[in-house]
């Protein structure tokens, strides 16, 4: 379980495919003070540590995850988000993030504000349920609140901090984004559906 703060940027150093499966070199501050079998949210993606080499640690991205999140376009030097699991004595900054990401959105618009940046973002409708005004969503791991919320789209504001210290700043019109949808609202969702 993740908070959708950032800790770190890592750096994709070496891609190995293998069947089906992406194994992943990253390069980063934090991989030093990881641990095998960890588990590390790379770009809100849940992923298991399994080797620590030379500042960078190595993960695997199987099909399942491949299908679901933007892995697939991650290359050599792609810039990733980084954070470590939620430490049950620690504060929760963001919003409940599992690392479990439900789908990918597109970049549609950046704008920039004088100081901050608007991202609208444009995604399958069949979502729309589970987004509300004012709410929390996790895009590539960052815990932000959206607005403008339509039935296919909706728009994050940015501040400086978030922009300089995540890869928000490589995210262009047309790029893909993990997204991971409120967990409460999931629930309450597949309840109403079910009564």
């Amino acid at each position: 379980m993740f908070t959708g703060i950032i800790e770190q940027k890592g750096i994709i150093t070496d891609i190995i495919s293998a069947g089906t499966n992406k194994t992943f070199w990253i390069k980063s501050p934090l991989s030093a003070e990881l641990t095998i079998d960890q588990s590390v949210a790379h770009n809100g993606v849940c992923l298991t540590v399994e080797e620590i080499s030379d500042g960078r640690h190595r993960v695997t991205a199987i099909e399942e995850t491949r299908k679901k999140t933007n892995v697939n376009g991650w290359e050599k030097n792609t810039v990733v988000n980084l954070e470590r699991c939620l430490q049950m004595n620690g504060r929760l900054d963001g919003h409940i993030v599992q690392g479990h990401v439900d789908t990918m959105a597109t970049c549609i618009t950046v704008v920039e504000k004088n100081g901050s940046w608007e991202f609208t973002l444009g995604f399958d409708s069949k979502f729309a349920a589970l987004l509300i005004e004012k709410g929390s969503i996790s895009l590539n791991g960052i815990s932000l609140t959206i607005f403008n919320v339509k039935e296919d789209s909706f728009t994050v504001a940015i501040i400086p901090y978030t922009y300089e210290n995540t890869n928000m700043q490589y995210l262009k019109p047309g790029n893909e984004t993990n997204i991971e949808f409120d967990m409460i609202g999931k629930y309450v969702n597949r309840f109403m559906l079910l009564k």
